[in-house]
């Protein structure tokens, strides 16, 4: 091994494979106990959890609600677009259901508001495994991945989510049937939703790590341009009500993302060919 690595490049570089379990291992622990004190503190503040955040988007003062009004009246001066009255109830219907929520919602939370520490500890993992010039360009893992992160937690919260129980929970098949909807279901749409459009807005992340490999290519993701965005449609097609205007409103974001995993591919593979 050449003498004039750094020290910590040498020191990743003579770990064995039982040193980078044990590695591992301790980031893994860190990581959950974090996930955990969050979940713990989400567990104890449930009022404010479930009260001002997870139910807000049963209520017509919801902000999106507010906004679509607001549109209405500017764009067309009536309420033709505007979201309000909605029509249902929520309610229990065994007898832990309201505890087993109570749970699940911590441990979203508590993996919601860790994921920047989570991103922190798989940094510190493989950053002894890096080079310095390879260090320099991932840098940005925990910042980005963050930000990108929870603009899709905001995303999915404040768009995907009461555009879905808008529509879900005024559906009525019949005026003789009421909607009357378990705690359980409603609180696994919003968590659904807005989770996974967290997720999903790590998409430029993931193809960044692809395009570092040599797994992904721009030239790869041009060229299925045209598939993927079909592909963006069926998932909004899923993911909102059935109808045009929520599509649309899904879709763009998610189309702006795979432009500019074309454009973090095509860096990389600049940068790739000057090494």
């Amino acid at each position: 091994m050449p003498l004039d690595q750094p020290d910590d490049e040498r020191a990743g570089a003579e770990m064995s494979f039982l040193d980078h379990l044990e590695a591992l291992r301790w980031h893994v622990i860190r990581s959950v106990i974090a996930i955990a004190l969050f979940g713990i503190l989400a567990f104890v503040f449930s009022d404010f959890i479930f009260d001002k955040v997870l139910l807000a988007p049963m209520f017509d003062h919801f902000p999106t609600y507010r906004a679509f009004c607001a549109l209405s009246q500017y764009l067309f001066s009536d309420d033709s677009i505007c979201l309000q009255n909605l029509n249902f109830n929520l309610i229990s219907t065994t007898m832990a259901g309201q505890f087993t929520t109570h749970l699940l919602v911590a441990f979203v939370t508590g993996l919601i508001l860790g994921f920047p520490y989570l991103l922190w500890e798989v940094w510190r993992f493989i950053k002894p495994a890096l080079y310095q010039n390879e260090r320099k360009y991932a840098n940005g893992l925990v910042f980005w991945g963050s930000f990108l992160f929870l603009l899709g937690i905001a995303f999915g919260y404040f768009v995907i989510t009461p555009l879905s129980v808008y529509f879900f929970g005024n559906y009525q098949v019949s005026s003789a049937v009421d909607n009357q909807i378990t705690i359980s279901s409603f609180i696994s749409t919003v968590v659904t939703t807005t989770f996974g459009a967290g997720i999903v807005f790590e998409l430029p992340i993931f193809i960044y790590f692809l395009a570092k490999i040599g797994l992904v290519s721009a030239d790869f993701l041009r060229r299925t341009r045209k598939i993927s965005f079909v592909v963006i449609l069926i998932v909004a097609a899923i993911i909102t009500p059935p109808d045009v205007t929520s599509q649309i409103i899904v879709s763009i974001p998610l189309m702006l993302l795979y432009e500019v995993s074309i454009i973090i591919a095509a860096r990389m593979e600049r940068k790739n060919a000057l090494r």
